[in-house]
């Protein structure tokens, strides 16, 4: 039984909103260890940037693998 490429994209973005939310924990409490002061809205802003780019990154290789498969 093979995925559909809409179940595709709602894997790949129910992975990506739980993984935008670690994200921004993760800069929160890491960037200042490396001198890095961002403001809340900054690091919504980058977890976005990322975010966009995670769901595009995840959705292909789905769809790379269900072909390969």
């Amino acid at each position: 039984m093979s995925q559909s490429r809409l179940m595709s994209l709602v894997e790949a973005v129910a992975n990506v909103i739980v993984g935008y939310g670690v994200a921004v924990v993760t800069q929160i409490l890491i960037f200042p260890v490396f001198g890095l002061h961002t403001t809340l809205a900054q690091n919504l802003k980058v977890g976005a940037v990322f975010t966009v780019v995670s769901i595009a990154r995840s959705y292909l290789l789905r769809r790379l693998f269900e072909q390969l498969r």
